[in-house]
């Protein structure tokens, strides 16, 4: 019959909240990514920019099946770690969701995500985690950005900054409060001579003291909390007993240079060329003579990797991107079977689903978890994972 409607299974149940309705939420938890978790009878809602314990109004913005997202509109009842944000682009900016809250909280925020996603995705006991390495400098730590151009009609002007979190439009950023001072000149000579047409993107980077880095190379993006991170792996290695080191994916060679005093000898494997001939560079500026680097495919170098350096007394490193590894790279890690393992993950998902798998044949044993906060006031956050052998001692 016209003009008439039957639900179906995709329609909004009664009870269920609808996009431009407003509500008042009591904020239960803050998801990994940084939104807050709230119920409106039962239904999830995730809200950015709030706290924990806060009751806050809201307005619904999109509605799935099983949960709604909405944008703050004010806080009702504020929590005691909610502080004003040192950024006058916070809550349009998408770079970071924390500024909002009291450091320290950040912290706390941090270690639930890592050993709930641990828990969850992996299966794995809490009381591995360690508490999370604070970073000395909470602002002012990015030593590279990346920032985009786009052209504000009504104000015939290129914006230059970062995408919102909310669409597609770039927020045209006067300072990024989290990049180093150094960066931010960079930023200003941009904005004086922004590029030429929209969609163009530019990378603004402070090269690290004494390390060859070609442009594309990746180098860790907080040169304060460094020193802890290469501290944290250093122990692992020792911890280990291995003599003979194997840094895959190894780029630049910052963690085989590192930790070269540590054992006999290493090899660095990267499929990068240009950053192979940059880690052997930085390896001859510092007389470092007890290791090599290697360019290719690491499943191609392994078989003669192993005869060098038999599985039993070495340790693998593998630092792997925001993806985490294949599904090939960790069947190659099972089948070699080095003494100990030693993954730094950039995001913690994926190193719970790559853990999971790694651990799922009862081969390794995990020892710990050391969260560090390399990336203050946004979301992510490093990890170094450490796994032995079973059998073997974790001392």
């Amino acid at each position: 019959m016209a003009g008439t409607h039957t639900l179906n299974a995709v329609d909004v149940q009664v009870g269920q909240p609808q996009v431009g309705q407003r509500l008042t939420l009591r904020i239960e938890d803050l998801a990994f990514g940084g939104e807050g978790v709230g119920r409106a009878d039962g239904f999830v809602v995730f809200v950015p920019f709030v706290a924990v314990g806060e009751t806050v109004e809201v307005e619904i913005t999109e509605r799935k099946a099983h949960y709604a997202r909405a944008r703050l509109l004010q806080v009702l009842e504020p929590s005691p770690d909610r502080v004003d944000p040192a950024c006058a682009h916070y809550g349009r900016c998408g770079g970071c969701q924390y500024q909002h809250l009291r450091y320290e909280a950040q912290l706390r925020v941090k270690h639930k995500q890592v050993t709930d996603l641990l828990q969850r995705i992996g299966g794995i006991d809490p009381s591995v985690v360690q508490p999370v390495v604070p970073c000395p400098r909470p602002y002012g730590y990015r030593n590279r950005i990346m920032v985009r151009s786009q052209w504000n009609k009504p104000e015939r002007r290129m914006n230059v900054g970062f995408l919102r979190w909310d669409c597609g439009l770039v927020e045209d950023v006067q300072e990024c409060k989290i990049a180093e001072p150094e960066i931010n000149e960079q930023l200003q000579h941009v904005r004086a001579h922004p590029p030429p047409k929209s969609g163009l993107k530019v990378v603004l980077r402070l090269p690290p003291a004494d390390w060859v880095v070609p442009p594309d190379s990746f180098f860790q993006n907080n040169f304060h909390l460094l020193p802890e991170l290469v501290r944290t792996v250093r122990e692992a290695v020792t911890r280990s007993g291995a003599r003979y080191l194997v840094d895959l994916y190894c780029g630049v060679g910052f963690f085989a240079l590192e930790l070269a005093g540590c054992v006999q000898r290493f090899i660095g494997v990267e499929y990068d060329r240009r950053a192979v001939t940059a880690a052997r560079e930085n390896a001859r500026r510092r007389n470092i003579t007890n290791g090599s680097f290697l360019a290719g495919r690491v499943e191609e170098w392994l078989p003669q990797i192993l005869q060098e350096m038999p599985a039993g007394q070495s340790v693998f490193l593998v630092d792997p991107p925001r993806k985490g590894l294949t599904p090939e790279a960790v069947q190659m890690l099972l089948q070699a079977r080095p003494r100990a393992l030693i993954y730094v993950s950039c995001h913690p998902a994926t190193l719970a689903r790559d853990l999971k798998a790694l651990r799922d044949d009862g081969s390794y044993h995990l020892v710990r978890v050391t969260p560090l906060d390399m990336f203050p006031q946004t979301q992510h956050v490093e990890c170094v994972a450490e796994l032995h052998r079973q059998g073997l001692s974790s001392e």
